[in-house]
């Protein structure tokens, strides 16, 4: 039988902008938030990590340099510190974030404490850890034994798991909970922000994204090149990387003068809320928060139908899904949408009541709690 109790949950994610360490970051607000002791363990305090409930703790973890080692390593220290946070306070749960370093980590701090103080662990897969190195022979046996020896495992799109279990060949269950998004309110007005980007009539098309390869950038400035009329529009990136290396692409396509970046934003609400049209042209994605963010706000996306993202976007419902992810299409879907005010309202609205219903705090967090408590029999 289980309790209400609350619980003691540690978490491990990258801490850089991205969709896994953002939807860990925010999971561990909302956990808190209802009453759970939550410590954060990682090489840096993750960018949207709470700083100011109670309830929130933050371990670094130590990574020395030694000569010995051609290359830093970060497991061994992970999986210790892991072992000392779940001692120390008593973790009922290690809920981590990617196959590969994380819950390859947890599984050796689990062997580490004797049985009564080992907490159970939970690994969320976002995506890289399957479809990129779940196919590389040097990791994927690693990544196969963390997950047959987790105590539950999640995925964040029914075409995550099913990905997994056909590249990596796990038999164990695994269990979908998409993504979620709370937004914060906007600290500043929509007016301002507009001022702040030189925007009058123009309307504003939102990108936002760590700029990997997988996000192709490239064809997102080549679609932005084609879309007309040119003086109607400016193309916003919200860059949780570096954007240097597409600054060549931006002068040869001659869209410097329709283009503005921002770089390592956290207040993101600021600009979703200014946002007429989303556009993302990955070619590959297992979920996609940008796109959930931008639903939230009640702003269509223009995307490429890859992945778990028609588990996100319903097309010509919520948001427009181009199947063919040419440049030239994906340009015309934009066009398209900022031509149509009345289109673009009823797709927006539409967006941010299933971002309010399917994808709410409200509706996936209560699964992690319900997912810790099974496994943990607390």
């Amino acid at each position: 039988m289980t309790s209400d109790r609350p619980l003691k949950i540690g978490i491990t994610c990258y801490p850089s902008i991205g969709g896994s360490g953002i939807l860990a970051s925010e999971l561990g607000a909302e956990l808190a938030d209802r009453g759970h002791e939550v410590h954060f363990i990682s090489y840096e305090q993750p960018f949207r990590m709470p700083t100011d409930s109670p309830r929130v703790f933050f371990h670094p973890v130590r990574i020395n340099d030694y000569n010995l080692f051609k290359y830093p390593d970060y497991t061994l220290p992970l999986s210790v510190k892991m072992a000392e946070v779940s001692r120390e306070r008593r973790l009922d749960i290690l809920h981590v974030h990617y196959a590969v370093p994380h819950a390859t980590a947890a599984i050796l701090a689990q062997a580490m404490l004797p049985a009564v103080q080992r907490p159970k662990v939970i690994t969320t897969l976002h995506g890289t850890d399957t479809t990129l190195l779940g196919s590389d022979p040097a990791y994927a046996p690693a990544i196969r034994h963390a997950l047959e020896c987790s105590d539950g495992v999640t995925a964040v799109s029914e075409f995550l798991r099913q990905e997994t279990h056909r590249l990596i060949g796990v038999e164990r269950a695994i269990e979908v909970i998409h993504n979620f998004y709370a937004p914060s309110r906007p600290n500043r007005s929509c007016e301002a922000v507009r001022r702040e980007l030189g925007l009058e009539r123009e309307s504003l098309v939102l990108h936002l994204s760590n700029l990997r390869p997988l996000k192709r950038i490239d064809r997102l400035l080549e679609a932005t090149a084609l879309m007309r009329p040119r003086n109607a529009f400016k193309l916003v990136i919200l860059a949780g990387g570096d954007f240097a290396p597409f600054e060549k692409e931006v002068a040869r396509l001659g869209i410097a003068d329709r283009l503005i970046v921002r770089a390592n934003v956290i207040e993101v609400e600021n600009y979703l809320q200014a946002a007429d049209v989303a556009l993302f042209t990955s070619e590959s994605e297992s979920f996609c928060l940008g796109i959930l963010e931008a639903m939230a706000f009640a702003c269509p996306s223009v995307t490429t139908a890859v992945g778990g993202i028609p588990e996100v976007v319903d097309h010509d419902v919520n948001g427009l899904l181009v199947p063919s992810a040419q440049p030239a299409d994906l340009a015309r879907a934009v066009d398209a949408l900022l031509d149509d005010p009345t289109r673009r309202q009823r797709l927006g609205a539409a967006a941010q009541s299933k971002a309010r219903t399917v994808f709410s705090a409200e509706q996936i967090v209560p699964r992690y709690v319900e997912l810790y408590r099974r496994v943990s029999a607390v």
